[in-house]
C-alpha cells in the first residue's frame, strides 16, 4: 500500500496512527506512508507505527498541482535527509518538481507507468496500480517487469470518506462541489484493502508483488521517542563536551558577584547540584546556546525578560538569562531537571517588538541549522459549515443560520443537514500549515534529517512538524517571543534621556532595590498600574485589590492565581480567603498544607501539581513529569497520561484518602490544563512588573509616552493618553514643526504622534520631518508648501488635526489657502532662494469657527478627543453628583452617577447566561467597576463607546467595591458642529 494521510492538506482524512491501526487490522507487517510533498508526518507515523509493532515505511508522493510526478522511498535515514534535502529546494523557491528526479544515493524511486519513463537507473522504478493491471501484457507489453513494483494508494476506509476528500478538494480549489474538476479530486478506487484482498489480486503477477516486498523489507528507518531519544541540539557549543563544563562552571563563577553580595555555601551547592544534572542530561549545550543570544541582546542594550520553568535555575540566572532568583522564591530546580524528566526546562525569551527580528537573524545566521517550528490551523466546526456552505452553494444567510446553531433539524433541508454532517468529518482536519509564535529548533544535524521544510513570509527555513514532534524525538526548541512591555521599559529610558537629562535613573535591573521601594509598593497597594506590563487589567487590578498586594512576594502569587486555572477552579477565591484570614488556612488537608505552606494548602503554580502528585498521591518523579506535560493539554490523549492518572486514583486509595478528597484534588489538578504558570514564570512576569511600576512612579509622563508609543496594552490609545493628563501631561495634537511621527515629550507637554491619526501616510511624514531637521522649522503654511510639496488630502488631514496651529491661522483660512494653493500653483520641490521673496498675500473673508470644530476633528482622526469628553455632553449632569472615589462610604445602598466607558469584559454565569463586568472612568479620572446580571444586561445593553448614566448597587467584597448597574443609560453629545450650516442651508 502506499497511503495518505490527513497531512496531505485537503486531500487525505485519516491521522498516521489511523493508518497505523487501520494497516494492523488488515493484516499488514508493514506499511508505506507516502504524504504529498511533505514528510511532517513522518514522525508521528513511525513514533505510532513502532509502537504498535509494524513496520514503518517512509517516502513522499511528489506532484505539480495534481499531476503525480513519482514517488521517493527512503530506505534509511540518510535516504530520509536525502530526499527531505530535495523536497526544501523547491517549496523554499516555489519552483515546480522536475519531470526526472535527481540520483539519490539511499532512495528508491518510482514514476508512474503511465509516463513510461525510459532508461531507468539502478535505484528507479515503475509504479503501478490495480486498475493498471490489465494493461500490464497489452498496453504496457515493453516496460521491464522486473522494474516494476506495485504501489497501490490507499486513501479511504469508506464512502464516506471518498464524499469527504471531494469537499476537502472542492475547499481547496475554492468552487462548488457540483463545478469540481475530475482531475482535481482523485479515484474512489483508492480505498483500503485487506492484505489478502491486495495479494490476491497479484495473484497472476508475483514477481511483481515479490520485488515490491524485497524492495520494503530492505528499507529501514528509526527514530527514538520520548523517554527513549537523546537531545537533538547540538551536541556541544564549544568544540567538546568538556570544554561546555568548564565554560558553564566559569560563566557562573563570573555571574556570582554581578547576582549576590555575598556568596553562601548554601549558593555553591546549589551551583554544583544543577551543574552536575546539566551535563549528565546533556543540555549543556541548551544552556549554552540561550547564554550566547541573551549575551548579545546585551551587547546591543536590547531588553529582555527570561521566563518559563527556565526560571527555576541558578545557573540561567548567574547566566543572566533570567532575572529571577530561584533562592529567593524557593524554586525548586530538580522539579523541573531531574533524572526522570526527558526535556530540558523551557527558555521563553521575550524581548521588545523593535528587537525581536534582529535576536533571529542572529540565531539563524550564528547556527545554521536551526528552523522555525511549524503549527498546523485545524478546521474548527463553524468554519467547516461555512465553507462546506460555500461548496454546496447554500446562500449566506441559510449559512449564517447554521454557524449560529439557532435551527431545528427538522425544519432544515437536506442540503443543510449534509453541511453538518460533513462539517463534523472535517472538524479538527489540518486545514493549512502556520508559523509558531516564537518556537525555533537548533540541531546538531541538518534540520532535514527530521522533516523537509518550507519558507514562509517569514523568510526562515520552517519544519513540518510541530512542537509536540520535535519535543519527542529530542529537538527541544527556544521560544523567541515579542512583547510590548519591554519596549516601553526601553523607550521611557530613551525619553527621559532627552526629556530630562540631568536625571540618571536607578539601574532597571536592580530588581532587589525595587522590591524595597515604598513608592512601588503604594502603587501596587492601590493598583494604580495602568500601562504597566501584566497588572494593569481590570481583573488584576481587581485580585491585587482584594489580596492588597504590596509585597514582589504577594506579586509573584497573584500572577499565576490570575491565570484561569486557579480561578475556574474556585481556587483564587479560596486563596483570597486563606491569604486574608490565618485562622481559615486550617481548613485545607493537612497534607496539602505541609506540601504548600507558602500558598496556604492551594495549588497556585505548576511545580505545586507535580508537588501534590509526587507528595501526597505518591507518584514517582517521572510519573509526574509525565502529568507536567499533560497540563498542556496537548498530551492529554496520550496513554501514559492516562495511566498516571489511573495511578493517582489508585495510590490515594492505597493512602486512605477519601474518595471525594481524592477527586476534588484531581478536578484541582485538571484545571491547570493549558493554563499552568511555574513559579519562576510568574516571578518573571513579576520582574518586569516592578520595573514598568519604578518608571511610572518617578517618570509618569516618560512612561506614558513609551505606553502609547509602543501601542499600550489592555486598553484602547486614549485611556493611556488619559493616564497621561492624570499625571500632569498637556496634551496637545499632532505638530508640524514641534511634533514627531511618534509622541514626543517637551517637559510636561506631551505632543501626540502623527502616528495616531486615520489616513496619514507614514512615509510621507517621516520626509517632511527630515526636511524640518535639515532646514529649520516652518515659518509659515507659504514657507511650508515652498520647502515640501505635500498632496491635498494629506495636507488637509494635517489641517484638521491642528498640526499647523503654529501659524497662528485658522483651520478654515488654512484649508482654503490649501486648496487654493492645489488649483493655481505647481506644487514641485524648489531649490532654497537666496533671498526670502515674500508671497503674494490674500485678503480673506472672516472664516468663523467654532471651538468645537477641531474637537470633532480629533475624534475622526484620532478617534477620541483631546478634552475631557464630560464637556461634549449635550445636557449638564448634575454638578454634585457622587464620584468613584465616593462609591466605598454608600456599602449596601442604591446610588447614581455619570462615567466614561473604558472596558467590557463578558462572562458566563453557572446557567451559561451571558452578564459583563465594566470598567469606567468618572469626571475625574478615577475608575469605577461595575458589574451587569444577565437581566439588567438584556434590558440596558451597552450601546458603544460614550458617558453612561449608572444606577445600581453597591456591594463590596474583600475590600474591593463594585456597582451592580440596574439601570443604565448612554448620554447624547451634543451635535457635530461642523454640518450645522449644511443643516441650515437644508432648512432653507
Amino acid at each position: 500500500m502506499k497511503t495518505h494521510s490527513h497531512f496531505s492538506l485537503k486531500y487525505g482524512i485519516l491521522s498516521p496512527e489511523e493508518i497505523v491501526d487501520l494497516a494492523i487490522e488488515l493484516g499488514y507487517e508493514f506499511v508505506f506512508l507516502a504524504d504529498i510533498n511533505t514528510t511532517g508526518s513522518a514522525l508521528a507515523f513511525i513514533r505510532a507505527a513502532k509502537k504498535k509493532g509494524i513496520k514503518p515505511i517512509v517516502g513522499v508522493e511528489i506532484r505539480n498541482g495534481m499531476e503525480i510526478i513519482g514517488t521517493i522511498i527512503a530506505k534509511n535515514q540518510d535516504g530520509f535527509n536525502e530526499l527531505n534535502v530535495f523536497i526544501s529546494q523547491h517549496l523554499a523557491t516555489e519552483k515546480a518538481f522536475p519531470e526526472r528526479f535527481p540520483t539519490f544515493i539511499n532512495c528508491i524511486v518510482t514514476y508512474p507507468i503511465s509516463k513510461q519513463i525510459s532508461e531507468l537507473k539502478n535505484n528507479e522504478y515503475i509504479e503501478i496500480q490495480l486498475n493498471e493491471l490489465i494493461n500490464l501484457n497489452f498496453k504496457f507489453k515493453n516496460i521491464n517487469q522486473s522494474k516494476v513494483i506495485c504501489l497501490q494508494p490507499m486513501t479511504f476506509r469508506s464512502k464516506r470518506d471518498f464524499n469527504t476528500h471531494r469537499l476537502l478538494r472542492a475547499i481547496a480549489n475554492n468552487t462548488l462541489l457540483s463545478k469540481l474538476p475530475k482531475e482535481e479530486q482523485t479515484s474512489e478506487d483508492e480505498k483500503f484493502l485487506s492484505k489478502v484482498e491486495f495479494e490476491k489480486a497479484f495473484e497472476f503477477n508475483a514477481e511483481i508483488l515479490n520485488q515490491t516486498k524485497t524492495i520494503f523489507k530492505n528499507c529501514e528507518i528509526d527514530f527514538k521517542f520520548g523517554d527513549e531519544a537523546s537531545p537533538q541540539n547540538p551536541i556541544s557549543y564549544t568544540d567538546s563536551i568538556e570544554n561546555d563544563k568548564t565554560m558553564l562552571r566559569e560563566l557562573c563563577l563570573d555571574g556570582l558577584s554581578f547576582r549576590y553580595s555575598e556568596v553562601t555555601q548554601q549558593i555553591r551547592d546549589r551551583i554544583d547540584m544543577e551543574l552536575d544534572i546539566i551535563a549528565e542530561k546533556q543540555y549543556l549545550s541548551y544552556f549554552l546556546i540561550a547564554w550566547d543570544f541573551t549575551s548579545y541582546a546585551r551587547s546591543k542594550n536590547y531588553f529582555y525578560v527570561g521566563r518559563g520553568s527556565g526560571a527555576n535555575s541558578i545557573v540561567a540566572y548567574l547566566l543572566r538569562i533570567t532575572d529571577v532568583d530561584p533562592l529567593e522564591l524557593d524554586l525548586y530546580f530538580e522539579r523541573f531537571i531531574n533524572l526522570y524528566r526527558k526535556n530540558p526546562p523551557d527558555f521563553d525569551i521575550d524581548f521588545s517588538w523593535k528587537d525581536r527580528d534582529e535576536i533571529i537573524t542572529y540565531l539563524f545566521n550564528k547556527f545554521p541549522n536551526s528552523a522555525w517550528l511549524c503549527t498546523y490551523n485545524t478546521f474548527q466546526y463553524r468554519a467547516a459549515i461555512r465553507e462546506l456552505g460555500k461548496v454546496f452553494g447554500l446562500p449566506k444567510t441559510e449559512i449564517d443560520i447554521l454557524c449560529s446553531g439557532k435551527y431545528s433539524l427538522e425544519k432544515i433541508d437536506d442540503m443543510s443537514k449534509l453541511v453538518l454532517k460533513y462539517a463534523k468529518s472535517i472538524e479538527g482536519l489540518p486545514s493549512y500549515l502556520s508559523v509558531h509564535s516564537g518556537g525555533i529548533v537548533i540541531s546538531e544535524k541538518p534540520i532535514t534529517y527530521f522533516s523537509s521544510t518550507f519558507l514562509p513570509p517569514k523568510g526562515y527555513p520552517t519544519t513540518q512538524f510541530s512542537m509536540m514532534e520535535a519535543e519527542d524525538v529530542g529537538l527541544y526548541k527556544f521560544d523567541i517571543l515579542s512583547q510590548r512591555g519591554l519596549g516601553k521599559i526601553s523607550e521611557c529610558l530613551d525619553i527621559i534621556s532627552y526629556n530630562q537629562p540631568d536625571i540618571n535613573p536607578h539601574d532597571i535591573h536592580d530588581i532587589a532595590f525595587f522590591k524595597q521601594d515604598k513608592k512601588i509598593e503604594e502603587m501596587l497597594l492601590h493598583a494604580k498600574a495602568l500601562g504597566c506590563f501584566y497588572v494593569e487589567s481590570p481583573a488584576m487590578r481587581m485580585l491585587m485589590l482584594k489580596l492588597n498586594v504590596r509585597t514582589y512576594l504577594e506579586l509573584v502569587a497573584a500572577s499565576s492565581i490570575i491565570r484561569p486555572g486557579v480561578s475556574q477552579s474556585g481556587m483564587m477565591r479560596e486563596y483570597i480567603l486563606r491569604h486574608k484570614n490565618p485562622e481559615r488556612r486550617a481548613s485545607a488537608h493537612p497534607e496539602l498544607l505541609k506540601i504548600m505552606p507558602e500558598t496556604y494548602g492551594v495549588m497556585v503554580y505548576q511545580e505545586d501539581v507535580i508537588k501534590v502528585a509526587h507528595h501526597f498521591a505518591g507518584l514517582s518523579l517521572a510519573e509526574a513529569d509525565v502529568l507536567r506535560r499533560g497540563m498542556s493539554g496537548k498530551f492529554r490523549s496520550r496513554e501514559e497520561f492516562q495511566s498516571v492518572k489511573d495511578s493517582f486514583f489508585e495510590n490515594c486509595l492505597k493512602k486512605g484518602f477519601e474518595q471525594s478528597l481524592t477527586t476534588d484534588v484531581w478536578r484541582q489538578i485538571e484545571s491547570f490544563a493549558g493554563y499552568a504558570f511555574s513559579k519562576g514564570h510568574s516571578a518573571s512576569y513579576a520582574v518586569e512588573s516592578y520595573q514598568s511600576l519604578y518608571l511610572k512612579a518617578y517618570f509618569p509622563l516618560e512612561f506614558m509616552t513609551a505606553v502609547i508609543n509602543n501601542f499600550g496594552g489592555y486598553y484602547r490609545t486614549e485611556v493611556y493618553v488619559h493616564e497621561a493628563r492624570k499625571w500632569g501631561a498637556e496634551i496637545e495634537a499632532p505638530s508640524v514643526n514641534e511634533g514627531s511621527y511618534q509622541c514626543i515629550l517637551r517637559g510636561k507637554r506631551l505632543i501626540l504622534g502623527f502616528n495616531l491619526v486615520a489616513g496619514i501616510e507614514g512615509e510621507f511624514i517621516i520626509r517632511l520631518f527630515e526636511e524640518r531637521y535639515k532646514n529649520g522649522k516652518f515659518s509659515d503654511f507659504e514657507n511650508l508648501m515652498k520647502r515640501f510639496p505635500i498632496p491635498l488630502e494629506q495636507l488637509a488631514i494635517i489641517i484638521r488635526i491642528g498640526a499647523l496651529r503654529d501659524f497662528q491661522e485658522s483651520g478654515k483660512e488654512l484649508l482654503w489657502k490649501a486648496h487654493f494653493f492645489h488649483h493655481h500653483q505647481k506644487l514641485k520641490p524648489t531649490e532654497l532662494e537666496l533671498f526670502d521673496v515674500k508671497p503674494v498675500s490674500f485678503e480673506l473673508p472672516k472664516l468663523e469657527e467654532s471651538k468645537f470644530e477641531l474637537t470633532f476633528d480629533q475624534m475622526e482622526l484620532l478617534g477620541f478627543p483631546l478634552c475631557n469628553p464630560f464637556e461634549l455632553l449635550k445636557d449638564e449632569i448634575p454638578k454634585k453628583h457622587l464620584k468613584a472615589s465616593g462609591i466605598k462610604n454608600c456599602l449596601g445602598t442604591i446610588i447614581e452617577t455619570y462615567a466614561y466607558l473604558v472596558s467590557i469584559k463578558q462572562s458566563k454565569t453557572a446557567q451559561g447566561q451571558t452578564m459583563s463586568f465594566g470598567s469606567f472612568l468618572d469626571m475625574d479620572g478615577e475608575t469605577l467597576d461595575t458589574v451587569h446580571f444577565p437581566e439588567s444586561l438584556r434590558k440596558y445593553p451597552f450601546t458603544g463607546k460614550g458617558i453612561y448614566y449608572l444606577k445600581g448597587f453597591v456591594s463590596e467584597e474583600f475590600g474591593f467595591y463594585t456597582l451592580e448597574v440596574g439601570r443604565m443609560e448612554k448620554l447624547r453629545f451634543i451635535e457635530d458642529v461642523r454640518f450645522e450650516d449644511v443643516e441650515m442651508s437644508k432648512n432653507k
